[in-house]
């Protein structure tokens, strides 16, 4: 009788362990199907640019069925929550801590959802490595956030423990610092480096066409688990959740509390036609005369959202021409006030030296206006929101412009959440 070779290659399994993902999660089915997934050499464990996926060949001989069943989620995942997409931000500030930032997430979103499912024959459907990095305190931020708490402890003191070791701030080559978190949970590291440069690759063009894709399987996905009854994911309606497009509500506020309004009146005749006998309505501007953006500065606001900011404020200037724009930096107190009136709102990017970098108190900005008598038609403030339990005093239209932090809930003006 002849033997027959059961062995599964690295392909046949990755299709076997996808299949099986399908059967316990059949939302994540339509994202599945999105890219390519190939074996290469040399890769020390997976990676995806966002559309994408490679594993290593050597990596995937090495780990068994539940091992490799968290490595495809963990790929998954990042294509779920569009990390390479949104945050490549974070990568060009700090590589290793975008890494561990984005990994820090999704590890234990997939821990939630897959912890504790079994097998039939009783084992568990995933095994997370001793190694990757997951850590309570980082439950329900989003990858802008951890990175931002990494960031800070990165600069922190941390100490020798005792070992005289001082080699804390190099690069282990696998995609952290010694391949440890900075602060808190357990040692570990990021399943890669990620493929950044990949990314990078994929057009602008390409990008929005990969997000609607994305958006569009995840859409399918939900779909099929809610008929089916089964297979469904706890953060599937928080993905789905439609995304307010940040940029036109400050258009439509600052159009709505600061367009100048121009009309006829005819309590107030002509006096070019008086002459002639000829009674005409002269016409009357209600221009806008000031309009003060107030930057908090102090950390979290990065180079690519000031200048997209101030590239839409700009935009807007255009639109409603107020004859002022006020801009202030702003953290413990207002560091830097630049004036632009006329033709100079149109080189605002240009011109503007952002300043700041201390701690955040708003109500410098109040106390600020009130000091100096400026009475704007409208703020526009853009921050963190991380300010305590305070909000300031205002006595104008005010508008919150909240990168990242969806928890903060201003008690006064409106209010709009960037990137979360």
């Amino acid at each position: 009788m002849l033997a027959i070779n059961l062995t599964l290659t690295a392909n046949q399994r990755i299709e076997k362990a996808v299949n099986k993902i399908i059967d316990k999660a059949t939302a994540l089915a339509s994202v599945m199907m999105v890219g390519e997934r190939t074996i290469v050499e040399g890769l020390p464990t997976a990676c995806t640019n966002g559309r994408d996926e490679k594993y290593g060949s050597e990596f995937i001989e090495g780990i068994n069925d539940s091992e490799l069943r968290f490595t495809i989620l963990h790929e998954t995942f990042h294509k779920l929550y569009k990390h390479l997409i949104t945050w490549r931000n974070l990568y060009e500030e700090d590589p290793d801590l975008a890494n561990q930032a984005c990994d820090y997430v999704i590890n234990l979103k997939i821990k939630d959802e897959f912890g504790s499912v079994m097998m039939d024959d009783g084992k568990p459907f995933i095994t997370l490595f001793d190694w990757v990095l997951i850590d309570e305190r980082f439950r329900g931020m989003s990858a802008q956030e951890v990175f931002n708490i990494l960031k800070k402890e990165s600069t922190e003191p941390q100490g020798d423990g005792g070992n005289g070791d001082d080699k804390q701030g190099e690069d282990d080559g696998q995609g952290g610092r010694n391949g440890k978190p900075q602060r808190g949970g357990k040692q570990g590291r990021p399943m890669d480096t990620h493929d950044w440069d990949g990314a990078n690759e994929i057009s602008q063009e390409e990008a929005k066409e990969l997000e609607r894709e994305i958006d569009e399987a995840i859409r399918q996905g939900a779909l099929v688990a809610g008929k089916l009854g089964s297979g469904g994911l706890r953060d599937i309606n928080e993905i789905l959740q439609p995304k307010v497009d940040w940029r036109e509500v400050l258009r439509d506020f600052i159009c709505a509390t600061c367009s100048g309004k121009d009309y006829s009146t005819w309590r107030r005749p002509n006096r070019r036609f008086i002459s002639a006998g000829i009674y005409m309505p002269s016409s009357i501007s209600e221009q806008v005369e000031e309009l003060v953006v107030a930057i908090d500065t102090s950390g979290s606001i990065g180079g690519r959202e000031l200048a997209n900011f101030l590239g839409e404020v700009k935009g807007i200037s255009d639109i409603a021409k107020p004859n002022r724009v006020r801009l202030l930096y702003w953290d413990t107190e207002v560091v830097a006030d630049e004036v632009y009136e006329g033709d100079a709102v149109c080189r605002i990017i240009e011109s503007t030296k952002p300043a700041g970098g201390g701690g955040t108190d708003v109500n410098c900005v109040c106390e600020y206006l009130v000091d100096r008598s400026i009475k704007p038609q409208a703020v526009v403030i853009l921050t963190d929101g991380y300010l305590g339990s305070t909000w300031g005093k205002w006595s104008v239209p005010t508008l919150w412009c909240i990168l990242n932090n969806r928890s903060a809930k201003p008690t006064v003006g409106q209010v709009v959440h960037i990137n979360d």
